[in-house]
């Protein structure tokens, strides 16, 4: 895959960033995965450790450009953070040690429960009253203060989301909305949940050396492929400026049912790519 095709790539994952709070894993975990198929099952350690550089740098920008408004929802929220983080490096050093394989299957095994259970538990595609669209203005209102996520959930979303190549979003954003907030606020606030668990795993991914992979390809600093990761990120911070700027109005349900088709055809995807 060259550059202009990852470059390509990478637009889409501006927009996912913005509109589905995805920094780039989902989708850039199956593109990197064919950018680097002469690695053969080592490629899918590397899609996850080029993702998480991915994820950290378009978290952050789609942090550093949300209103502080919508951030404030986030306020009190350091333990999650902290625990987030701490299973962010889990997870980075589990992918470091485990068999390529595992990390391929669970990805795909992951993403499959994920779309079972939003379409079957209530709360998601069909929110238990939080959240009221009102046809004339077509503006979102929540009926109730929406509940802050539990700091315990921190560290399993972490590590879960480090060891895939994930980002945690595909977990935050369904739990967010479940705790009260519309799509157009769960999706932003995932975004400073991601940075906190890509920046320790990114930080591991780029350290060491990996005697599989490292010789065999020149792009690749520890884990990540910094050519793919550079031209991806070249797409997609120009579209997060512009979105953020003036996103997009969608009504929240037609952005739930958004949020799940894009898992469907990631999960496509990733099984092509294996």
């Amino acid at each position: 895959m060259n550059e202009v095709a990852l470059l390509g790539i990478g637009l889409l994952t501006g927009v996912t960033t913005v509109l589905f709070g995805f920094g780039g894993g989902f989708v850039a975990v199956p593109v990197v995965v064919w950018a680097n198929a002469a690695l053969g099952a080592d490629a899918i350690r590397v899609a996850t450790a080029t993702s998480a550089l991915v994820m950290l740098v378009n978290a952050a920008f789609a942090t550093a450009v949300t209103p502080r408004r919508v951030l404030t929802a986030l306020r009190g929220s350091g333990p999650l953070l902290a625990l987030l983080a701490v299973g962010g490096a889990a997870g980075a050093l589990a992918t470091r040690h485990a068999e390529a394989g595992q990390a391929h299957f669970g990805f795909v095994a992951y993403v499959a429960l994920t779309v079972v259970d939003l379409l079957l538990r209530p709360g998601f595609l069909r929110p238990r009253g939080h959240v009221r669209e009102s046809r004339e203005a077509h503006s979102e209102e929540t009926r109730e203060v929406p509940r802050p996520l539990p700091a315990v959930l921190g560290a399993p979303i972490g590590a879960v989301a480090a060891f895939l190549g994930v980002g945690g979003s595909v977990m935050t954003v369904p739990a967010l909305r479940r705790a009260g907030h519309p799509m157009r606020v769960a999706t932003a606030l995932a975004n400073p949940l991601t940075l906190a668990i890509a920046l320790p795993a990114t930080a591991l991914s780029l350290t060491g050396t990996d005697a599989v992979a490292a010789h065999t390809h020149p792009h690749l600093v520890g884990l990540v492929d910094l050519r793919a990761a550079g031209a991806l990120l070249l797409g997609a911070l120009p579209v997060i400026a512009v979105l953020r700027r003036r996103p997009p109005r969608i009504p929240d349900r037609a952005h739930a049912w958004s949020y799940l088709a894009l898992l469907g055809v990631v999960e496509v995807a990733i099984l092509l790519a294996g």
